[in-house]
């Protein structure tokens, strides 16, 4: 009878599982941890969240305040300018005297015309005296005709002389009487002869002429601005004298490229700065000017650009401190939404013409997915499609992240 072999008979070893098993489970745990020391670190990343918001698509410039009516005061005529008694900064009332002319002083001239003047004098003065003799010459055959007169009209009454000789007589007086009025007109011209010529030989001789003054007013109430002559001097008609302005009615002047005038409406929200620690001013675009102008560049670019008159919306608190001139910094909206789905600008990549994110999933790997934004700001920017409340983007991706990489918040 055959026995059937055991474990332990000599012609059937076994196999010492007991003492490889230890030493493959240490190999299965070293290959293991091989296999995670060696796996690709996580990236560390910024991100942020995709949320819904309000969002304001905005242009920042400085500009410059200034009046929004300013009144130039100009010599209407040559003349001399006393010395004016205002400032820069007085107030001044409506119809106030703020600048007095005086007429030009002639020149300086020889001693012969000064003797021709003189001689001028002396003839205007002899022909007043031979306009006077032939007024009183005149006048005496005026008293002739009358006593004539009277006397051919006793006779006529009396028909002593006949009605003809009483009209010759009638005639003679009116005669006489339009000889008296030449005269006198004559010697009218004779006296304004010797007026000019004695005026002409005064100021020829240092005079001046202090009458007939020219008194400028004031045409609003407001502060004086600029005062183009401080001094006594001559000026020329049309020089400008002195601008008036009213301070507490200003305006702010902001120039923008061409291109950014265009994107804002006539009366879209701006927000005033004007200087740091000071409060701010609400004010809106009053006017987009139709016209451009060139205007070079601190990196001497020549550039088109277009003026905004903005209107003040609240007075400010200190509005004495204001002037004409002041430089301001402008906040202007161009866009506003009140409720829009909000992505960082920083999380944007533009590969072959198409916007891009990427998003970190629930397993913490960066997926790549396209997205169509819409306006843009200096921080956010709309998403119209592509991506949900609540998602995580990946800011600042750069060349490190790819589809599928591991990252880790940083």
């Amino acid at each position: 009878m055959n026995a059937s072999a055991s474990p332990t008979s000599p012609t059937s070893p076994a196999f010492p599982w007991r003492r490889w098993l230890p030493i493959g489970a240490a190999a299965l745990a070293l290959a293991a941890l091989l296999a995670w020391a060696l796996r690709p670190a996580p990236l560390p990343v910024q991100s942020a969240t995709v949320q819904r918001g309000p969002f304001e698509q905005t242009i920042e410039e400085d500009g410059v305040l200034r009046l929004q009516q300013r009144y130039t005061l100009a010599s209407p005529t040559a003349g001399e300018l006393q010395r004016p008694g205002l400032r820069v900064g007085d107030n001044v009332a409506a119809g106030e005297a703020v600048l007095v002319l005086r007429p030009v002083a002639p020149g300086l001239i020889d001693a012969r015309t000064r003797a021709v003047l003189q001689q001028r004098l002396g003839s205007a003065q002899a022909a007043l005296a031979a306009a006077d003799a032939q007024v009183a010459r005149q006048q005496v055959a005026l008293t002739q005709a009358r006593l004539d007169l009277q006397r051919q009209q006793a006779l006529a009454d009396a028909h002593f002389v006949s009605p003809a000789a009483r009209e010759q007589a009638e005639l003679a007086q009116r005669q006489a009487q339009q000889a008296v009025a030449a005269a006198q007109a004559e010697r009218r011209v004779a006296a304004f002869a010797r007026s000019e010529a004695q005026a002409a030989l005064s100021l020829a001789d240092g005079g001046r002429a202090d009458s007939g003054l020219w008194t400028l007013r004031s045409p609003v109430a407001g502060r004086v601005i600029t005062l183009h002559r401080d001094s006594e001097g001559p000026v020329s008609a049309g020089q400008a004298l002195l601008d008036i302005g009213d301070t507490e009615r200003l305006e702010a002047v902001v120039d923008l490229l061409s291109g950014d005038a265009a994107r804002v409406p006539e009366g879209a929200p701006v927000t005033l700065q004007i200087g740091a620690g000071l409060p701010t001013l609400r004010a809106h675009v009053a006017r987009v000017e139709p016209v451009a102008f060139t205007k070079v560049s601190a990196l001497g670019i020549e550039e088109q650009r277009v003026n905004l008159r903005i209107a003040l919306d609240e007075p400010w608190p200190e509005r004495r401190a204001l002037g004409d001139g002041y430089r301001v910094d402008a906040r202007i909206v161009t866009l506003a939404l009140r409720d829009a789905l909000l992505v960082p600008t920083a999380a944007l990549l533009r590969e072959n013409g198409r916007w891009r994110v990427f998003v970190v999933d629930g397993a913490s790997r960066a997926r790549l997915r396209p997205v169509t934004p819409g306006a843009r700001g200096p921080e956010h920017a709309v998403v119209e499609s592509g991506l949900q409340p609540g998602e995580r983007v990946v800011l600042y991706p750069g060349n490190g992240v790819v589809e599928g990489q591991r990252v880790v918040e940083r």
